[in-house]
C-alpha cells in the first residue's frame, strides 16, 4: 500500500469519511514529518498499540568492496528503527 492508497482507505472508514482527499493526505503527511522531526532530535514517538519510531546509531565498522576484494572503511550513522507494538505482533 502507498501513501495514495493509504488516503483512500482512510477515507473509507465510517468514523473519518468526513475527511478530503486533501485533509488526509494533509494528515498523514504532518504525520510523518513530526515522527521524522522527533526522531531526528532523538526522541521516540510511542504509539500504544501499535509501535514505536526511533533513531540508531550504527557504529562504523569495516567492509569489503566485493567488485574489487578491497577493504573499506564504513563510516558510523544513524538510522531510522520501527518496531511494531505487542497488540500488532499478535494480531499477525
Amino acid at each position: 500500500m502507498n501513501k495514495k492508497e493509504l488516503v483512500e482507505a482512510i477515507l473509507k472508514e465510517k468514523a473519518l469519511n468526513h475527511l478530503t482527499k486533501k485533509e488526509a493526505d494533509l494528515f498523514i503527511s504532518t504525520f510523518m514529518d513530526v515522527v521524522r522531526k522527533t526522531t531526528k532530535k532523538g526522541d521516540d514517538v510511542s504509539l500504544v498499540g501499535f509501535g514505536t519510531f526511533s533513531k540508531v546509531r550504527r557504529a562504523a565498522r569495516m567492509g569489503v568492496n566485493p567488485a574489487t576484494g578491497e577493504k573499506i572503511k564504513i563510516k558510523a550513522k544513524n538510522l531510522p528503527k520501527f518496531k511494531a507494538g505487542k497488540a500488532w505482533k499478535d494480531l499477525l
